[in-house]
């Protein structure tokens, strides 16, 4: 029997898995997370970064997401399974695409209008894993990472604007008390 239902400590489990099949750990994301929220907060720890990104890929969105993300990725680089011209769009990660910024800007917007521009930062910046992602799949490498890199700055994203509003909440009980 097929299984379509999955706890969130499975979904978990499953990103992690496929990330780490692409290269990426969730250390990665949690040090973009990281670098982005500390700026503006110097309560932000590196620990809390990661526990927020473990949260963001246990939502069953997310799961969806990057299941479908590395599988696209996955079947471009094989080649032939997608017809053309979308084989060769995807495969260049051509830059009027967008498809693979929209299924960012969905993972982001679960964290509002500061996740979606914490996430167009990222996508435009290219910190740490995202550019590596980026620059990796754009060189004469068989490997694809068009959506993956959006995805991982995504993720990065929503976990930064999820630390933020973790001390922004804190902040706001001590001074109720």
């Amino acid at each position: 029997m097929k299984k379509i239902y999955f706890s969130r400590d499975e979904m978990y489990s499953l990103n992690v898995e496929r990330l780490t099949e692409r290269g990426v750990k969730i250390e990665d994301i949690a040090m973009i997370a990281y670098k982005q929220q500390i700026k503006y907060n110097p309560k932000t720890t590196f620990e809390l970064c990661l526990a927020s990104v473990k949260k963001t890929l246990s939502y069953r969105d997310i799961f969806h997401i990057v299941q479908l993300s590395v599988e696209i990725d996955r079947l471009t680089e094989q080649g032939g399974i997608f017809r053309e011209p979308i084989q060769s769009i995807m495969k260049d990660d051509l830059g009027m695409f967008g498809i693979d910024e929209i299924l960012g800007l969905s993972i982001a917007a679960n964290y509002g209008v500061i996740g979606q521009t914490n996430f167009g930062d990222i996508d435009v910046n290219k910190p740490g894993i995202v550019k590596e992602l980026n620059d990796h799949g754009k060189s004469e490498s068989e490997q694809c990472h068009t959506f993956l890199d959006d995805v991982v700055g995504a993720i990065a994203a929503a976990a930064s604007t999820r630390v933020a509003q973790i001390i922004s909440e804190e902040e706001a009980t001590k001074k109720a008390e």
